[in-house]
């Protein structure tokens, strides 16, 4: 019998994680995606260091580890989930993942919405824009069925989002916006990063626990 592990049930993160069509489906969605996103970048990348594309690219940046965080689970197909093996540098990735995931969907609904006026009722650029982030979340939700975290990846998951939000407000390196970023929406990123990184505590079991 399943335990539901987070808020997700079990029996459904098993129907797209072990199922070969819905995990190599989710693969190619996510890679697919990561490619979308980084064309709406693009043309504001000349003006950004290559080495700073990761962290000024924050959405591509999210599914990008969320495609790799996937992409883990490929060799185990066909395997349950409490059979896939983890490891430390896994436990570093998944957490990012997640972490990442979370942050950037939540964070594209605030910033949409404090600049309400500049994106309503434009269809896309409101609507499309804030369900589709708002998907991440939902998407983070599997990653606690087959990832573990640590102390360490915590740690390490809340000084990249931190200093993510220096890069982006310390020196204006934040995603492209209709508007300028005012004191709400620094306040709401940086408040987003340590929650992210305290949600990912609860959901994610610990390194070397199974309890499933």
């Amino acid at each position: 019998m399943d335990i539901d592990w987070g808020p997700l049930p079990r029996r459904y993160a098993r129907y797209y994680l072990e199922n070969t069509p819905s995990l190599v489906w989710l693969v190619v969605v996510n890679a697919v995606a990561t490619l979308i996103g980084v064309r709406y970048y693009v043309e504001t990348m000349p003006d950004v260091s290559t080495f700073l594309w990761p962290l000024y690219a924050d959405s591509p940046a999210a599914l990008f580890l969320m495609t790799l965080s996937l992409v883990t689970l490929l060799p185990f197909l066909g395997r349950s989930l409490d059979d896939v093996p983890t490891n430390l540098p896994l436990a570093y990735l998944h957490t990012i993942a997640l972490v990442w995931l979370l942050k950037m969907g939540v964070w594209t609904f605030v910033a949409l919405n404090l600049g309400f006026d500049a994106y309503f009722p434009a269809p896309w650029a409101y609507f499309g824009i804030i369900v589709t982030h708002l998907g991440f979340v939902a998407e983070g939700l599997l990653v606690p069925h087959y990832g573990r975290t640590t102390r360490g990846a915590l740690l390490t998951a809340l000084v990249l989002a931190l200093g993510n939000d220096v890069l982006d407000y310390g020196f204006g390196y934040y995603p492209p916006l209709r508007y300028d970023p005012g004191f709400a929406l620094v306040a709401a990123s940086v408040a987003l990063s340590v929650l992210s990184v305290a949600v990912a505590w609860w959901l994610l079991p610990r390194q070397g626990e199974r309890g499933q």
